[in-house]
């Protein structure tokens, strides 16, 4: 494994943003990694695009879902055909900022961490900044990351020598969050406290709008994905309702965006 990278990237019809998520990657200043692109039967031109980078570089790897079978299935995909030590993930419509990877190695191999995140901010379809910068707790046990989802997906890497293989139950919904529940039980999570990449806010995002729909798509996420008791499973959504209020309070913080 030594230090290679791998990067999984699951994509459903992201034409339009692809191809700047794929050429951050490129731009990146570690150059040892995989791109894992897994494409879950888009017919918007996504795969074409693809397609067309892998010609030119062959560290990018393209895989085709059968059916249409969402993100948990789409990443669980990726994360088998892995080869990397460390783990990343970028998002088909996010960005990176070039110096992400060598950034975050750098600062997990001095603290011999196994998991961490970073800050990120927010733009928008036009990749516009929106004045949101997204940080989080120093450090995440257990019990953090089961009251709240602290990384954004972007923002994830972790040393697969020493978690291990991650697959997750199928779940449309949190599905990421899922996954670090999984690697939250083999490791903690510690925050780079660095900007290193751009989550983009989309107007149809599969994410539930309305607030009771957003809490109550945490239960199938302990329910289904920790596989918990219904009484265990609410639980755990209640808690998730007081830690993403502190969250968004604590460290979701507003700017003005510079010209």
């Amino acid at each position: 494994m030594n230090d290679f990278v791998t990067i999984v990237m699951p994509s459903y019809k992201c034409a339009r943003f692809i191809e700047e998520s794929i050429k951050s990657v490129q731009a990146q200043t570690y150059s040892n990694w995989e791109l894992i692109v897994v494409d879950d039967c888009s017919n918007d031109g996504t795969v074409e695009i693809v397609l067309d980078f892998k010609k030119e570089d062959d560290r990018i790897s393209l895989y085709q879902n059968a059916t249409n079978s969402g993100a948990a299935v789409t990443r669980n995909t990726a994360l088998k055909s892995a080869h990397g030590r460390w783990i990343a993930f970028l998002d088909s419509d996010d960005l990176w900022e070039p110096e992400k990877l060598e950034r975050q190695i750098k600062f997990m191999l001095e603290n011999n961490y196994a998991f961490s995140y970073h800050e990120y901010v927010e733009i928008d379809e036009q990749g516009k900044e929106l004045g949101v910068h997204v940080s989080g707790k120093p450090h995440i046990g257990k019990f953090d990351m089961f009251s709240c989802c602290w990384p954004g997906c972007l923002s994830v890497m972790y040393d697969a020598s020493k978690i291990g293989l991650i697959q997750i139950n199928d779940v449309k919904k949190n599905n990421d969050t899922a996954m670090w529940l999984k690697v939250i039980k083999k490791a903690d999570c510690h925050l780079l406290p660095e900007v290193l990449g751009k989550y983009r806010r989309r107007a149809n995002s599969i994410t539930p709008k309305p607030i009771w729909q957003r809490i109550w798509a945490h239960y199938p996420l302990f329910r289904v994905a920790e596989e918990m008791n219904p009484i265990f499973a609410t639980f755990w959504v209640i808690m998730n309702v007081f830690g993403n209020a502190y969250k968004k309070f604590r460290y979701v913080k507003k700017y003005t965006p510079s010209i």
